[in-house]
């Protein structure tokens, strides 16, 4: 028997959407607003959704404290409070969509969960703004 397993979680970054090979004009009249030379912020909402067999010993499909930890660890530790542009590696030449960003949130997820595990990511970057990625 298969059962998802969520867990909330949150952080608040920075970000500026832009592409270094265009004009301010051109990001400008693509991204609007978010090409704010000075950068803009969110308080992202992040979900993390992990599938798999419930154990037959413990009942868990996942310990919800490992999966705390695991995003504590690689995302909150590593985006909350950050200029994503400047401060987060991954981002140093990605432009940080909130869809690059989940994609970018699964890749660094996934390798920490027993690869049994069907792993989706829900965020969002608004309250009416938001991404799923299941890695498909």
């Amino acid at each position: 028997m298969r059962v998802t397993v969520h867990r909330k979680a949150h952080f608040n970054a920075a970000h500026r959407l832009y592409r270094k090979d265009w004009s301010f004009e051109k990001n400008d009249e693509i991204f609007g607003k978010c090409n704010n030379p000075n950068y803009h912020g969110h308080n992202y909402e992040l979900t993390v959704s992990v599938t798999g067999e419930i154990d037959k010993d413990t009942g868990y499909v996942i310990d919800i404290k490992v999966l705390k930890d695991i995003i504590k660890t690689e995302i909150e530790d590593a985006f909350d409070h950050k200029n994503l542009n400047v401060e987060v590696p991954e981002f140093k030449d990605l432009n940080p969509t909130v869809e690059n960003i989940v994609v970018v949130i699964y890749n660094k997820i996934k390798p920490k969960l027993n690869k049994d595990f069907d792993l989706e990511i829900t965020l969002y970057e608004t309250p009416r703004n938001f991404v799923t990625y299941s890695g498909l």
